[in-house]
């Protein structure tokens, strides 16, 4: 039987490009031109090429696998990133490791420990809720370790990351309102230490700025994102002496619970007050009314974590950068109210 003893060497010097420039080819980073890639890979299945994973990892002393680091599956932005995640990792030749966290500090530390005693070569992490001090980050840091933040992340960090825009995101749902005719607006957020949804409130108070709206301490509320404290901070609206006519809220868990206690007061939506959300979620379009929300790019965020990841392990780009992604608000039933004419 024929033994396949392609290399990536023999592969370029019969395209006439550097080995560096086929083992990315390869991997698929973005990076590489789309007819180089082709070109590879044409030669590449012409020459019948198999990398031979187990050589490499004995001679890198590699694993090929990588540790990623959630607060829980539970979440549907969290799973459907995890997917996008898997299948850039795979396209890599690596294999993947899930932990959850379930929003605790505790448990991050103990499951990043975990991770690195079991060698994988690197770490994508979104932090826990309960996250307010980042020293075992920063060990990960000291030691060289190959790691990436996404959505959740800390600006105390000099790390990788790939975000979102919040600010302006948070601005714009909120514009939307504001030109729905919506006049005192109110915001449920989440914990006062979660970067994302200090940012989102942030986005928020500029948008009243601009439209010379007032702020209201009292109608920003911070929450858990549990449905129960959800729903307590929406009945808090509502007992205001002037409930407010607008709110958004700065994750779908939080509307959907915002709703269902609007619901309960006998509250119409959008007619009395408009509903604008985070994260577009498929239940946004199934309930009633559908909800109003922004989308952020999951798959695009799954991808670029384990390029940026891949760069590290490669010790192709020891600098730590930051992609930040756009977001589309998509527009629903639970927005648009109508808009009265002058």
């Amino acid at each position: 039987m024929k033994t396949n003893t392609t290399t990536i060497k023999e592969i370029a010097m019969l395209l006439g490009i550097s080995t560096s420039t086929v083992s990315r080819a390869l991997r698929g980073l973005p990076d590489i031109k789309s007819e180089t890639r082709n070109a590879v890979a044409r030669v590449a299945k012409e020459l019948d090429y198999q990398p031979n994973q187990l050589a490499k990892s004995l001679v890198k002393n590699s694993t090929k696998t990588i540790g990623v680091v959630l607060p829980g599956l539970n979440f549907h932005f969290f799973s459907s990133v995890l997917i996008s995640i898997e299948e850039a990792a795979l396209q890599a030749g690596y294999s993947v490791i899930i932990c959850q966290t379930h929003e605790s500090y505790l448990r991050e530390i103990n499951q990043i420990e975990n991770l690195v005693n079991s060698r994988v070569e690197g770490l994508i992490i979104s932090l826990a809720r309960d996250t307010t001090h980042y020293g075992h980050i920063e060990k990960l840091i000291r030691k060289k370790i190959p790691v990436v933040l996404f959505d959740r992340h800390s600006e105390e960090l000099t790390i990788s990351k790939v975000i979102v825009d919040n600010v302006k995101a948070a601005f714009e749902a909120t514009e939307h309102l504001i030109k729905r005719g919506c006049k005192r607006l109110a915001c449920l957020a989440g914990p006062l230490n979660l970067l994302i949804s200090n940012e989102r409130v942030q986005g928020f108070k500029n948008a009243l700025e601009k439209y010379d709206l007032p702020f209201y301490p009292e109608y920003v509320s911070h929450g858990d994102f549990s449905q129960e404290h959800s729903m307590l901070q929406t009945f808090n609206l509502m007992n205001l002496p002037n409930p407010p006519d607008g709110i958004l809220t700065i994750s779908d868990r939080i509307a959907f619970a915002t709703l269902h206690a609007l619901k309960q007061r006998g509250v119409k939506v959008p007619e009395e007050i408009a509903i604008v959300s985070f994260n577009n979620e498929p239940f946004c379009d199934y309930f009633t009314p559908s909800v109003s929300s922004v989308s952020q790019p999951i798959q695009e965020m799954g991808k670029e974590a384990v390029n940026l990841l891949l760069k590290q392990i490669e010790n192709e780009s020891p600098i730590p950068e930051t992609i930040m992604l756009k977001t589309q608000l998509v527009v629903r039933e639970s927005s648009m109210r109508k808009v009265e004419e002058n």
